[in-house]
């Protein structure tokens, strides 16, 4: 079976995973890497127009790791996951898109500088 894409983590990501007790850090890291080789909307979830997420439930706790694609360079599938929440609520707060979508920013404005 062929993986779809890759996944590179922010600093913001580490730090919240790193943040996580093992079990659950686990639990995170193999949905990743189950979505990386099936197409399961309860594991990866368009959010919008750019941003995505990952998504675990875990000991009745939902966590959302933000995302969006890299096609800049040789491969296209790259997905940069940019910071995490636990979700308290039924919807993703929209300020937290709003922040992935500042990170997607300021990563695409970083990598055009080192060009």
């Amino acid at each position: 079976m062929r993986q779809n894409f890759d996944i590179e983590l922010l600093p913001e990501a580490v730090e919240f995973l790193e943040n996580l007790d093992e079990k659950t850090r686990e639990k995170i890291y193999f949905n990743m890497k189950k979505a990386q080789f099936i197409n399961d909307n309860e594991l990866f979830k368009k959010l919008n127009h750019s941003i995505w997420e990952f998504r675990t439930l875990f000991n009745n706790k939902s966590y959302r790791l933000f995302s969006f694609w890299d096609k800049t360079g040789d491969t296209d599938t790259l997905i940069v996951a940019t910071h995490g929440i636990i979700k308290k609520t039924p919807k993703t707060p929209p300020k937290e898109i709003k922040r992935a979508e500042e990170i997607r920013k300021q990563y695409f404005d970083i990598k055009l500088k080192n060009e």
